[in-house]
């Protein structure tokens, strides 16, 4: 028998791909609720059409949801109706249309049978009354105390979980769409909740909760990716957070709407701060830039600070016009957010003093209530607390295992909570530094492999 040559296997082989490539074009070209209709879904319609907020009944978060509808009946058969404006009214309700490209895509979708092609994987529900189940503590990005100081919120995983300082009672669990929940603020007097997160490369979420009632009042979906920074003007009218797109948003609390897309960054902005009387706000990040702006009208004022090093957290005096930035550089500087004289080429009259060098790049900062302290956190295991007058430190915090995401003061200013990588929330003595208390902020449950033994 002859053996086939070199050349002869080559174009068979080529001829093989050439098919398996056609048959992946074909495939490729079906129309996709796990490619293209879900992220559609997830970005303009999930704030309102979820498990926290079912508007006309229906939930958008799951397959499932869709398909079983609300009010008006099976989601397949008005979903495209809704968006394209052929029903009242055109959804998402109070935004602009959808995207031509996208109403194609979800018509094209639906009427090819609106199948689910999600890989077994990738499948996410949301459901109330199914917490998160936790094997080990997850990584903590956001922690704040409410006003009164008798209750603690932690970010965990799709949640918020309150806690009783006095531990008198189990945690309420706030779920929620996003993956990751990254800042944290109350409003002073404790009834408003913001929460800023999202799905990395798939939507940034601002979650406004109702805390005496436990509801979500508004879930607004503001960008493709996460949003960073939250902050409550001292009225509580105003919400700001930063954005991966350069942006800041400031939004109505009662309404949920946006009210002001500042655009000054050139890259993404991490930390926002309301000026003390609320008609400013001051942002940091990536461009190495703080900047002060009009909070009632959106316009651009100046920056605050001679630019540095990449800028990831800001925190401001409780009642002065002062704040603390920091990031890459690992130096925490002191500004003031008013020029003391006029603004020339690089000019940094507005420092008011820089605290030591960290031990590694700032993620979080905070100021005392009493505006006596500074707390400073990294990605050292430690938190530094300066006195916020000299610059000198006070007291150093230690225990953690690995760098630090959160950092925050009790209303009394007498205690110091920081929390991070290894999961575990620790209450420190702001004026000792001493550890008083350390716990996992989640309910952990055993790997179902545990306790079977082995062969």
């Amino acid at each position: 028998m002859r053996r086939a040559s070199f050349s002869q296997v080559m174009v068979v082989a080529a001829g093989w791909f050439a098919l398996r490539l056609f048959a992946l074009n074909l495939q490729a070209a079906e129309p996709s609720y796990f490619r293209e209709v879900r992220p559609v879904l997830q970005r303009q319609c999930q704030g309102c059409h979820q498990p926290n907020l079912k508007s006309s009944n229906l939930d958008l978060s799951s397959y499932e949801g869709l398909v079983a509808g609300g009010k008006h009946g099976p989601g397949l058969s008005f979903l495209v109706k809704y968006v394209a404006g052929e029903m009242k009214p055109q959804m998402p309700l109070g935004q602009p249309p959808l995207p031509a490209e996208q109403i194609e895509a979800l018509r094209a979708w639906v009427a090819a049978g609106g199948k689910d092609d999600t890989p077994a994987g990738a499948r996410e529900t949301v459901s109330l009354d199914k917490p998160v189940v936790y094997t080990q503590p997850p990584v903590l990005t956001a922690i704040a105390f409410s006003p009164d100081g008798k209750t603690l919120a932690v970010s965990g995983n799709r949640e918020i979980l309150i806690h009783t300082l006095d531990g008198s009672t189990p945690p309420m669990r706030l779920a929620g769409l996003s993956e990751r929940i990254l800042s944290l603020a109350f409003s002073k007097d404790g009834s408003l909740l913001a929460a800023a997160g999202g799905t990395p490369a798939r939507f940034g979420e601002l979650q406004l909760w109702d805390l005496p009632a436990g509801k979500l009042r508004h879930s607004l979906m503001l960008t493709g990716d996460t949003v960073f920074g939250v902050s409550i003007a001292p009225d509580a009218k105003l919400v700001a957070v930063g954005c991966t797109d350069n942006t800041v948003r400031i939004v109505d609390a009662a309404s949920g709407q946006e009210v002001h897309r500042m655009g000054a960054h050139e890259n993404w902005v991490l930390g926002t701060v309301f000026g003390a009387d609320g008609k400013r706000i001051v942002s940091v990040g990536r461009d190495r830039a703080a900047k002060l702006t009009n909070a009632a009208s959106g316009g651009f004022l100046e920056n605050v600070n001679l630019l540095r090093g990449e800028l990831a957290a800001i925190a401001r005096h409780p009642s002065k016009e002062i704040v603390v930035i920091g990031g890459d550089e690992r130096i925490p500087y002191v500004y003031l957010m008013d020029r003391p004289k006029v603004m020339k080429i690089a000019d940094d009259t507005t420092l008011v003093r820089k605290l030591d060098r960290q031990n590694g790049p700032i993620t979080s900062l905070a100021w005392s209530p009493d505006g006596r302290r500074i707390a400073v956190a990294g990605a050292a295991p430690e938190v530094n607390v300066y006195d916020a007058d000299t610059g000198a430190r006070v007291a150093v915090c230690k225990g953690h295992t690995a760098g630090i995401y959160t950092v925050t003061f009790s209303p009394d200013s007498g205690v110091v909570a920081a929390a991070g990588f290894d999961g575990m929330v620790r209450l420190y003595d702001a004026a000792t530094g001493e550890l008083k208390k350390a716990f996992v902020p989640v309910p952990l449950e055993k790997p179902a492999t545990e306790g079977r033994g082995s062969k």
